[in-house]
């Protein structure tokens, strides 16, 4: 795991990577299947695909339905931002030019047969759900923003595990 910065302001970010024993190929299909998200997390509850698009491309939309127990529901439409079939997707969450968050897979070339597979997010820079728990607790943001980068390492830890078991079956 690799995380970087501390505030809300600094845009941190978390990134995970496994090994995956199989093709770039089956586990594009995987993650590129934006809608299979949902049964890999514990927060986020469905994917619906906006403006007549069936699966990624640069510009194709989505709304995604959230929960979270110390957050409530909400949801959030995103819009790909970058789409290198078996290499990288990417969406920017509310406005892919100043985004509440950016997530993003990263498929490596082969190695040894199979494909290293990582996932990245970066919080910010625009005001989002968190940002209200930080405006209540000023002097806690350092804290509240830990706790939230560890949760979304976990869950993100739970997503390409599920995936490398996908893969590999």
């Amino acid at each position: 795991m690799e995380w970087t910065g501390a505030r809300y302001a600094d845009k941190p970010t978390v990134q995970v990577q496994i090994w995956v024993d199989a093709p770039p190929q089956r586990v594009w299909a995987l993650v590129s299947d934006v809608e299979l998200m949902p049964t890999m997390s514990k927060e986020l509850q469905s994917i619906e695909w906006l403006d007549g698009a069936t699966g990624p491309a640069v510009g194709a939309r989505f709304t995604g339905h959230s929960r979270h127990e110390a957050l409530g529901e909400w949801a959030t439409t995103s819009e790909v931002i970058e789409c290198e079939p078996e290499r990288v997707l990417a969406w920017a969450v509310e406005d892919s030019q100043n985004s509440t968050a950016i997530w993003r897979f990263r498929l490596e070339p082969p190695k040894d047969g199979g494909t290293e597979l990582s996932q990245w997010m970066q919080m910010g820079p625009t005001r989002s759900g968190l940002s209200f728990a930080i405006d209540q607790m000023p002097d806690k943001e350092q804290q509240i923003v830990f706790v939230r980068m560890r949760e979304f390492e976990q869950n993100m830890t739970l997503t390409v595990e599920h995936i490398k078991k996908l893969a590999e079956t």
